[in-house]
């Protein structure tokens, strides 16, 4: 059977109720009712400065319109445990952007409602806390939120297949830690755990497309993330530091 097979780890429960081969987006008209439910949710608008400028829906964030998609805020974990093997997911076929895409351990957005008018380091350390729990079913309990490492963060936009699309300032954080991880079926179809040398031959042989964002941090971040686990600060970008990959 195929590395992904032999690298996941059985002790590590998911629940992977979906089949469909489909990498493309859902169409508009079909949303399953658990993402319509999120494609309601406030994101925060940013200029190309990472200056907030307003909000708008999930869905209007992500939806193509004349290629062109609005600016808004991300952020991406990456997790590896104590034997230093990295998290990556396959993301759930009822994802409306980049189904069934492999990808690093959670990405999402922090919410306009939490986020304005307290400090926005810590607020994204706390939105990413619960949207471990919410993909992952990683428990809050499970770690402190300073164990969530800022890196650096990047922009990059990407039309998907022409309908669903992303345009992202996206903070990349790191946590380093052995993590409980029950997976929510309706965000995540299957979960690996991958050391370092059987990577680029996991990456090699997967079946599946990797989504846009985890393919820029894959080449340009990722290695010197997993070279400096036990010195993170050393590689740490000051908040103000966009790296650019339009």
């Amino acid at each position: 059977m195929k590395l992904i097979w032999r690298t996941f780890d059985l002790s590590k429960p998911f629940i992977p109720k979906f089949t469909s081969s489909r990498f493309h987006s859902v169409a508009a008209e079909a949303l399953d009712p658990y993402q319509e439910e999120e494609m309601k949710k406030k994101l925060i608008i940013v200029n190309e400065n990472d200056e907030i400028i307003g909000q708008d829906t999930k869905y209007n964030c992500h939806r193509v319109r004349n290629g062109r998609l609005p600016i808004h805020r991300a952020f991406s974990v990456f997790i590896f445990n104590s034997k230093n093997e990295i998290l990556l997911q396959q993301r759930a076929p009822c994802k409306v952007t980049f189904p069934n895409h492999i990808t690093n351990a959670c990405c999402s957005h922090p919410l306009y409602s939490t986020y304005i008018y307290r400090d926005f380091l810590q607020t994204m350390q706390n939105c990413v806390s619960r949207r471990l729990w919410v993909e992952l079913g990683i428990p809050r309990g499970n770690f402190n939120t300073g164990a969530l490492k800022y890196i650096t963060k990047i922009h990059y936009f990407s039309k998907g297949d022409g309908t669903w699309g992303e345009n992202e300032i996206d903070y990349i954080f790191v946590l380093h830690k052995d993590v409980e991880v029950r997976p929510s079926s309706m965000e995540v179809k299957q979960v690996w755990s991958v050391p370092r040398n059987e990577f680029n031959n996991f990456i090699k042989s997967c079946e599946y497309p990797l989504t846009p964002w985890f393919s820029i941090i894959m080449k340009e971040w990722l290695f010197k993330i997993w070279d400096n686990l036990h010195d993170l600060q050393s590689i740490r970008d000051d908040v103000s530091k966009i790296h650019r990959y339009n």
